[in-house]
């Protein structure tokens, strides 16, 4: 394994999302042509046609199907119908239900429209009646029986003044019903099968109608006739009436009879001139497929709705399989085009410079080419069965594909305008072709694996890439059999010499490229318990990873066919397997939905990713190793970014944010600025830096009063903070006085009510209860500890005291003026102060420990006196006739070097007698 010392992944989120917006049913777009509203089962999408991203989507919460909807004309109000026999009104850009009623309708509903003036809604039932509704006023104003079967179509005229409404059922009328008298006034008769669509002209006297009976119907309103009938030779499922103000001669108006164009069943949009019935203008479908199967009812490319778009000259036509197409007048030209629906993804892979677009392989014979940019769609038609695997070669502006149909075909994407066609493509296969592979250095050979146990070289023409408008054809020049059973994968080494192939018969092969017109097997890679679904090279080292039907992904040598290492994780078959960080790191994906990161040196998952629902077929990693795209059974297709180096990145800059603002805080308490330190460090949410600033406030001239003035300027979510804190320090011995120095200001200061509403008050207040009480016995008890010494030293017997201190004197209970251990002269005051600064910061026992570490202090001041008073004594016994200092018995004086322990008691005695307190005689310095 090669030792690369880099940065591992560690974590890949969510880039962007391509999932079904779309799975049939009514279309609409709003009036300023910004968006398209579609169902999509319990919910209406809307999709910005800019972006093509879905920006806004409700659903009724009884999770019901909609059965239809309508959008006001004025683009406010959005009307939905669910299967429970409810009608809601939404607003839509909050997602937020304002009103839901019953329908009245028996069954549901299955069309609706609004009028011109956004007041009246007509809703359309499967029970027959057609139902009128103010919205304004919110009641029921019409109701209207006599509709045979499903109400399906429902329109209202134009000319609001009119008082018309148009409506179409199950026996192929239209019926116009007058709203003045509720009554039905006519019903025209022309068409054989459903009536799909009506159009009205700008006068609002001339109205077309489309059937699937493959007639165009040209109505006078005035006389309610017939005015001709237009034979279109297809099932029309929309009509749309062209504008005779705006020059349509590239689509074939000539002249300024009336023109409409219309999209049924084989996919085109062809333009009729209704004076003459003639079809003046075909589109042409850029496809290489031959016209041999137009007359199919279930082309996939056949057209269901037909919309106009009036003030961008625009048209939009959605076709069989969920696709949204927006075409520019008057060329006719493709301008925008969504996906509505994927159906299952079996493979995906990024595309173009800077892996600008992905090529996706869905369950269709179409391959689908996303803009990642705009979510916009090239559909490719080539194949004639499903698409079942892809593979891209190193530049990115060349791909390959292979299909059920045995075939395989190689792809160019034009650099500048991002259109794709196919330049090539090859059929020898015996059965379908599962898997296909590019070469690595350059755009000279692709290897297919097929069903047939067989595996092809197909060599590419030199001239590949200046292919004119002609596709070359293919011929293998090497084919072996290759496994006993399909072969499911297939890859090429980094150096186009070597080649891998798996198989479900358990195994992988590694074959020789090296000689012209063959493949020689090398070796064979034994191990897996079920069918291998993928082989992959490592970039960098002699090594194969392959995965299996198993659960288990290995990794092999390339030198003796060994297994090095095996990862088990998956639940289920390990369907695809790539290489990541310089090779160093394994991503895999599998049919139970998850994609796991890997490390190879450590064996172990970095990372899962919960990426879809289903099957994930498509894995792909992006040139730049940044970047990876997924593709799955549930129609999702997912691309995620690499995070680490972003974290790092962000990680590093908050650190360094960190240390700025540590100097910035520096400085503001060097200035005394402390009303902006505590700001400031409560910013940084930095308890223990908070509590340096409150020490320093403290400790500042009239600190009392500083702390008071600057708690008070603190907002409130400042004060919720440092009562947060508060509760930590005074759990603390060393900081409970900084705590209920806080304390005391807030509880002051603040109402109790005000105090409530902070963020979590309660249970701040709670817990400091306990440890205020604990604080407050230990305190107790240091006081009844100083007054035990209090009293003792008062009731202490001392030789040579004075007649006046007698046994019967009463205790001095009054505090000590001083204290009461004895400290060297030199460090008197410092001292004093230091132990004043060391109770503030002590903890639960230190109080205790103060009283032991000031008797160590006595003892030592003890002994240094004792020294002294043992040379005075000293003198005396050798007669030298000096006094001794202080006040004492001749007995002493006589017995002072006589024996140990009465030397040892008169030390203490007079190291006691010097110990100055308030209430005490002072010491003596000469005989009485």
């Amino acid at each position: 394994m090669a030792n690369i010392n880099l940065q591992f992944k560690t974590n890949y989120v969510v880039d962007s999302k391509i999932e079904p917006f779309y799975k049939g049913g009514k279309v609409q777009i709003s009036k300023d042509e910004n968006y398209i509203f579609c169902t999509c089962g319990t919910r209406v999408n809307v999709l910005e046609i800019s972006t093509g991203k879905i920006v806004h989507s409700v659903e009724h919460e009884d999770q019901e199907d909609i059965t239809s909807f309508a959008l006001s004309c004025d683009d406010e109000m959005l009307v939905t119908a669910s299967r429970a026999l409810l009608l809601k009104q939404w607003d839509w850009r909050q997602a937020q239900c304002t009103r839901s009623w019953r329908a009245i309708h028996t069954v549901p509903v299955a069309s609706m429209t609004f009028d011109s003036t956004s007041t009246l809604l007509a809703t359309g039932g499967c029970d027959g009646t057609i139902k009128l509704w103010d919205v304004v006023k919110q009641y029921c104003t019409h109701n209207l029986k006599g509709s045979p079967g499903v109400v399906h179509l429902v329109q209202f005229h134009p000319d609001i003044s009119r008082l018309q409404l148009f409506s179409s059922s199950q026996d192929c009328g239209i019926r116009l019903w007058d709203l003045s008298s509720s009554k039905c006034v006519c019903v025209l008769q022309s068409h054989y099968s459903a009536v799909t669509s009506l159009s009205f002209s700008p006068d609002g006297d001339t109205m077309v109608s489309s059937g699937r009976d493959k007639i165009c119907t040209v109505w006078d309103l005035k006389t309610k006739k017939a005015k001709r009938a237009v034979p279109v030779y297809e099932a029309v499922e929309g009509v749309v009436m062209l504008p005779v103000d705006e020059d349509l001669s590239q689509i074939g108006v000539k002249s300024k009879d009336m023109h409409f164009i219309t999209a049924g069943s084989k996919g085109e949009l062809r333009v009729w001139e209704a004076s003459t019935a003639r079809c003046v203008y075909t589109q042409t479908l850029g496809s290489s497929l031959s016209t041999s199967s137009e007359e199919e009812e279930d082309d996939p490319r056949g057209l269901t709705h037909l919309l106009h778009l009036p003030a961008s000259s625009r048209l939009a036509t959605v076709t069989a399989e969920h696709n949204i197409v927006l075409y520019q007048l008057p060329a006719l030209s493709t301008q925008q085009q969504f996906v509505g629906y994927n159906d299952e993804v079996l493979d995906v892979k990024f595309l173009g410079k800077e892996d600008s677009h992905i090529v996706v392989a869905t369950n269709s014979s179409q391959l689908k080419v996303f803009e990642l940019l705009t979510n916009s769609c090239q559909i490719l038609y080539g194949h004639t069965d499903t698409v079942l695997s892809l593979d891209v070669f190193k530049k990115g502006s060349l791909f390959a594909s292979c299909a059920k149909d045995r075939s395989v075909r190689v792809w160019k994407m034009d650099s500048d305008s991002g259109q794709v066609h196919c330049v090539a493509q090859g059929s020898n296969h015996a059965n379908a072709v599962g898997s296909i592979t590019c070469s690595r250095m350059k755009a000279s050979f692709v290897v297919s694996g097929s069903q047939d146990c067989t595996v092809k070289v197909w060599d590419l023409p030199a001239d590949l890439s200046t292919a004119g408008a002609e596709i070359q054809q293919l011929t293998p020049r090497a084919t072996e059999k290759a496994h006993d059973k399909d072969v499911n994968s297939v890859a090429v080494s980094p150096n186009d010499k070597l080649l891998a192939s798996g198989s479900q018969d358990r195994t992988a092969k590694l074959w020789s490229l090296a000689w012209e017109g063959s493949v020689s097997l090398l070796g064979v890679f034994k191990g897996h318990r079920r069918g291998v679904w993928a082989v992959c090279f490592s970039p960098v080292d002699q090594v194969l990873a392959s995965s299996s039907a198993d659960g288990t992904t290995k990794l092999w040598s390339l030198q003796d066919f060994s297994c090095l290492k095996t990862f088990e994780g998956h639940d289920a078959s390990v369907l695809k397997i790539i290489f990541v960080s310089r090779g160093t790191q394994l991503l895999t994906s599998g049919s139970d939905g998850l994609v796991k990161l890997w490390t190879i040196k450590t064996n172990e998952c970095v990372k899962t990713l919960d990426a879809h629902q289903d099957k994930v077929w498509g894995l792909h990693g992006s040139q730049k190793d940044n970047k990876i795209v997924t593709g799955s059974a549930d129609s999702n297709i997912t691309v995620w970014v690499d995070v680490t180096e972003v974290e790092l990145a962000e990680e590093q800059a908050k650190q360094e944010d960190q240390i700025l603002k540590q100097q910035e805080l520096s400085n503001l308490l060097h200035e005394k600025k402390y009303l902006k330190a505590l700001g400031l460090a409560i910013s940084l949410d930095q308890p223990h830096t908070v509590l340096n600033v409150i020490k320093a406030i403290r400790q500042s001239e009239n600190g009392h009063e500083l702390l008071e003035k600057t708690l008070l300027k603190l907002r409130v979510d400042q004060k919720e903070s440092l009562l947060r804190y508060c509760v930590v320090w005074n759990t603390n011995a060393r900081n409970c006085q900084n705590a209920q120095a806080i304390l005391q200001v807030l509880l002051t200061h603040l109402q109790p009510e005000e105090l409530l509403q902070y963020q979590g008050a309660r249970a701040h207040l709670e817990g400091l209860i306990p440890y205020t009480e604990r604080h407050m016995l230990r305190i107790g008890n240091l006081l009844q500890a100083s007054m035990f010494l209090n009293y003792m030293w008062q009731k202490m017997r001392v030789a040579g005291a004075p007649a006046s201190m007698g046994q019967d004197e009463d205790m001095d209970t009054t505090p000590l003026a001083q204290p009461f251990f004895m400290i060297d002269k030199e460090k008197g005051m410092g001292s004093d102060g230091e132990e004043k600064q060391d109770g503030d910061d002590s903890d639960g026992g230190q109080d205790e420990d103060l009283v032991k570490e000031d008797e160590e202090d006595n003892e030592v001041s003890a002994t240094n006196k004792s020294t002294n008073n043992n040379n005075n004594n000293g003198g005396i016994a050798n007669g030298k006739g000096a006094k001794t200092n202080g006040n004492h018995h001749s007995e002493s004086e006589e017995s002072s070097g006589e024996e140990d322990p009465e030397e040892e008691d008169q030390t203490t005695v007079k190291v006691v007698k010097c110990l100055p307190v308030s209430s005490a005689p002072e010491c003596q310095t000469s005989a009485s």
